[in-house]
């Protein structure tokens, strides 16, 4: 199958740029796959669809400010956005512009941190070295800029909003570069009335990578592969999922990243099972879902490995219709966008 295949036009006003005022005032498109039916809701209804039957399963990763601005010694404006520790004080990174970053190349943050390129790498990412007295991510909480996708353009001058709001609720364990972004919706207070109604909330973990947002660069999809992301699943956490599929109660993931973590965990054990490893599974349409009974999810964007494993799960035709009905009624995208309720 092509990636083309899983192309939609989206115009550029249905792009969300910033949140909404209020989490739970989000739209949810409700897709019932069997019946392949779609129903406009808020997503506040949520409390009325999901009950006492349901376990939620949601992503308490925490977003770090990953996007630092400098400058080299000439005096030339650089962005450095971390991807991933590699060892030490050494950081796989994404460069803004890469080209005049030779190796060797020192970079200043201000006064409190600096780093150094040691090496380029073929998929266009740097290793940086960096130099600090402290914590480094104390001082990347002072000093570092929340990394928002490249699609949300505008001023810089809601860096405090933003702060707050590209970070669920739920927030615990630092180490994601991208939020959860089905998570976002979420306020303590729904969360409370589902627990009330018998909903049964389990939190798992998954640092949201670099390759949960890296373009398909292949036509046929069976050739694409997710890079793997750090994910943990606790005892406790284990015990409780393989006792919702014991006693028949649905799994409803928030968001693809808890999708990606429960697939690859049972896929591997055959049953849930604690863990602190690596999440590599690449979910495609074809694939058989072991786990995930319902998917909350944000709208994504065309040919992108996210819109893949929605389709994996719901069918292409039946996304792809549902993306068509979305923009009709002009839904927000992406990231600070709506949702979509899969079941």
């Amino acid at each position: 199958m092509k990636i083309t295949e899983y192309d939609f036009h989206l115009p550029e006003r249905l792009i969300a740029n910033q949140p909404i005022s209020d989490r739970a005032a989000s739209r949810m498109l409700l897709v019932d796959r069997g019946n392949a039916v779609f129903s406009d809701k808020a997503f506040s209804e949520i409390t009325e669809i999901l009950g006492g039957s349901d376990t939620v399963v949601i992503n308490n990763t925490r977003v770090f400010p990953a996007r630092l601005l400098g400058e080299t010694e000439t005096g030339a404006k650089v962005e450095i956005f971390l991807i991933r520790q590699i060892e030490g004080n050494v950081w796989q990174s994404l460069a803004k512009p890469a080209r005049r970053l030779k190796v060797g190349r020192n970079i200043l943050f201000g006064s409190e941190i600096s780093g150094m390129v040691e090496g380029k790498n073929q998929d266009g990412t740097i290793l940086v070295k960096f130099t600090f007295k402290g914590n480094f991510f104390e001082i990347l909480e002072r000093i570092g800029k929340t990394p928002l996708p490249p699609y949300i353009k505008r001023e810089a001058e809601m860096e405090e909003l933003d702060r707050e709001r590209y970070q669920t609720v739920y927030a615990k364990q630092r180490g994601a570069i991208a939020a959860p972004t089905a998570g976002l919706h979420f306020t303590n207070e729904i969360l409370e009335k589902l627990k009330n109604k018998g909903t049964e909330i389990v939190e798992i973990t998954l640092h949201v990578g670099y390759g949960t947002f890296e373009p398909v660069r292949v036509q046929d999809i069976e050739k694409h592969s997710v890079k793997a992301e750090q994910y943990s699943i606790s005892v406790d956490a284990a015990e409780r999922l393989n006792q919702a599929r014991k006693t028949g109660r649905r799994i409803i993931a928030i968001g693809t990243t808890s999708t990606r973590a429960l697939e690859t965990n049972i896929s591997r054990f055959g049953e849930f099972r604690a863990e602190e490893g690596l999440a590599d599974i690449t979910i495609l349409p074809g694939y058989e879902f072991k786990a995930v009974g319902g998917l909350l999810t944000n709208f994504h964007l065309p040919k992108s490995s996210l819109i893949l494993l929605v389709s994996a799960f719901a069918g292409r035709e039946l996304i792809m219709k549902a993306y068509e009905h979305a923009i009709k009624q002009e839904y927000r995208f992406y990231s600070y966008g709506d949702c979509m309720l899969i079941l």
